[in-house]
């Protein structure tokens, strides 16, 4: 079976590229670190002069990357997609193809189930409407799973009927319904069990 090779363009932003100069990027990226931490501890309506200060830069140049709310929140959930799919990529070096797929579907969970709230506030306007941003992402996401995928039916650890949306879509249920981490790993292996091509 052949490889399709994995997307090499990261999810969208709300710009087309992220600050060049040095002291410029650094500020993006802290302000990018301190709104994840801060989002997820106190939700996306959280004062912003405390992301701020957290990412030790002055409000005006805050507004300088992010102009408003919803393009921070834009840009923390795209860093968060481009993060899952660059560790996709990651283990397509990985000596056991199966273990690499399951690996970053255990990830692609978490993410699901611990980021659904930055998702639900993409509401607002946009630069693009919210269901084009999210068609991308998802897209990325799926070339992701798609490229290990057949690299472990490649191996012919995984049968070769198994899709990559079948994938996706059984790991956003259990993201979605599993109580707890052990119950989602129970889950996983369920799928895991049922996929592999020994019980075919």
């Amino acid at each position: 079976m052949g490889m399709s090779p994995l997307r090499k363009d990261p999810p969208p932003t709300t710009a087309s590229i992220r600050p060049r100069r040095t002291d410029a990027r650094r500020n993006y990226e802290s302000l990018l670190a301190a709104a994840t931490d801060v989002f997820t501890e106190q939700g996306v309506h959280a004062p912003l002069d405390e992301i701020a200060r957290r990412a030790q830069v002055g409000n005006a140049t805050m507004y300088r990357h992010f102009p408003t709310r919803q393009e921070l929140i834009l840009a923390v959930y795209a860093d968060e997609v481009s993060t899952l799919c660059t560790h996709g990529e990651q283990r397509l070096a990985d000596d056991s193809p199966g273990d690499a797929l399951f690996e970053w579907l255990r990830e692609f969970i978490v993410h699901v189930a611990s980021k659904r709230f930055l998702a639900s506030a993409l509401t607002g306007e946009q630069t693009e409407p919210p269901s084009a941003l999210f068609g991308r992402w998802h897209h990325a996401m799926h070339d992701t799973a798609a490229a290990l995928l057949q690299r472990a039916q490649h191996a012919g650890t995984i049968r070769p009927d198994i899709e990559a949306w079948d994938l996706l879509t059984l790991a956003t249920g259990i993201a979605l319904a599993a109580t707890d981490t052990t119950h989602a790993h129970r889950l996983l292996t369920t799928i895991r069990y049922g996929t592999d091509v020994s019980v075919a």
